[in-house]
């Protein structure tokens, strides 16, 4: 067993222990799901995240079991499947390290009169108790959020790989480009430098579409003078880096160029808040105030920024959290502290995180400001913000799209180590 592995276990053994007491502990890996179609094929497969983490590789079928009786180190035992000649002929599967799946059986018998807990992908036939369940999960979802050595390393080589994709896709910004296109040269300026796969779905959104959040290439072209707006990363074993850059194709006017800069600025001091200690969100409540205060000098609302945001009108341009984790899959280890429960504000509840931040957590910085028809349309919004919006204003920008400027934090023990500051962010 590698030796971070090892050290992994040892350390999330000794973070579950309180919590899960004379229980053992199985996590299931999951299984492939196949096509709807009636053939051989299945969806690409992915182990459960809790699964991967604890057990270093992808197994359809595998379980990862701990006892702690046995000790931190020598309690976890891995339960893999054994390969079949069809697996060997018609995949190229090799037998993985570990025992072979038939001994879990004798093995929870010898421990049947313990309660299980079953993390990762359920089990067939396995009865654990869903509170205690639902508790390791999240004492292990705690654990998992400072990054180890190994982790970090990966998310270096992840952010470099971004890095070229976005160079790539750079060249390539002219009038009559698609957003499949740019998909395309971004993603192969990815695998180029070393990534595995993407971390994500890969967004880049042409002039309207770059107010869609979650938007999927299509053949739009860009004209002079549109927003391009791209949010992509590069995956190495499962590891992912999350980066958002908005492009002008051609020169930006005033408008545009105003727009960015607000939020540039508050992703700027977003990021210098990112300490030990601070509280998540306190740093997305400042950086909404500063992003409404642009919003303000610029005429589209009027207020003070503090009582516009109190008001909630800075979610019809700035409907998302401020970010997020990010780590073994996009979004990694989000959530709550222990012991807290989401905040029920309105203006929280697109939120990933409320929690203060700890060295080795890897964070999204991802200010954005956006013209989305299906909020700034809405009669009952109009409604309610039409003294504090510049409504004239926003129908002249209504298809204009939208600006998002996305950088990856080490929390450190002073200022943070951003990951991804080898991506430009000049407009």
């Amino acid at each position: 067993m590698p030796d971070f592995l090892a050290a992994r276990r040892t350390r999330i053994a000794a973070a579950l222990a309180p919590a899960l007491g004379d229980a053992v502990l199985l996590v299931g890996a999951g299984d492939p799901i196949p096509l709807p179609e009636n053939t051989d094929q299945t969806y690409p497969f992915f182990s459960h995240a809790e699964y991967f983490y604890l057990s270093g590789h992808e197994c359809p079928g595998g379980v990862v079991a701990f006892d702690p009786h046995d000790g931190p180190a020598a309690g976890w035992i891995s339960f893999v499947p054994e390969i079949t000649e069809a697996e060997r002929v018609w995949e190229g599967r090799e037998q993985l390290p570990g025992q072979s799946l038939s001994l879990l059986d004798p093995w929870l018998a010898q421990r049947r009169h313990r309660p299980v807990v079953n993390l990762g992908a359920p089990l067939s036939g396995i009865r654990s108790d869903e509170a205690l369940d639902a508790s390791l999960r999240e004492h292990l979802k705690h654990a998992r959020r400072p990054k180890d050595a190994r982790e970090i390393s990966l998310l270096r080589r992840t952010a470099a790989a971004t890095a070229a994709g976005y160079e790539s896709l750079r060249a390539h910004l002219r009038p009559g480009v698609s957003e499949r296109s740019l998909q395309i040269e971004l993603e192969a300026g990815f695998f180029r430098a070393g990534a595995t796969h993407t971390g994500y779905s890969s967004i880049v959104g042409i002039g309207p579409d770059a107010a869609v959040l979650h938007f999927s290439p299509t053949g739009r072209t860009a004209r002079d003078g549109d927003f391009v707006l791209v949010d992509a990363g590069a995956g190495i074993d499962r590891y992912v880096t999350d980066v958002t850059r908005t492009f002008v194709v051609g020169a930006p006017s005033s408008f545009q160029r105003d727009l960015y800069q607000i939020v540039l600025a508050a992703e700027e001091r977003a990021i210098a808040r990112c300490i030990p200690g601070a509280e998540w969100t306190a740093i997305h409540l400042a950086a909404a105030v500063e992003l409404t205060a642009g919003l303000v000098d610029v005429g589209l609302l009027r207020g003070t920024p503090e009582s516009l945001v109190e008001q909630e009108a800075h979610t019809l341009f700035f409907p998302h959290g401020i970010g997020h984790m990010v780590g073994l899959g996009v979004r990694d280890a989000s959530g709550v502290a222990p012991g807290r429960t989401k905040d029920p504000r309105p203006s929280l509840r697109t939120l990933r995180m409320d929690l203060p931040l700890a060295p080795g957590y890897v964070v999204t910085i991802e200010p954005g400001l956006y013209f989305i028809p299906p909020l700034l349309n809405d009669p009952g919004r109009r409604a309610r913000f039409r003294d504090a919006v510049n409504w004239p204003l926003v129908d002249q920008h209504l298809h204009l799209g939208g600006v998002r400027i996305e950088d990856n934090l080490l929390i450190a023990d002073g200022a943070p180590e951003n990951l991804t500051a080898a991506i430009p962010k000049t407009l």
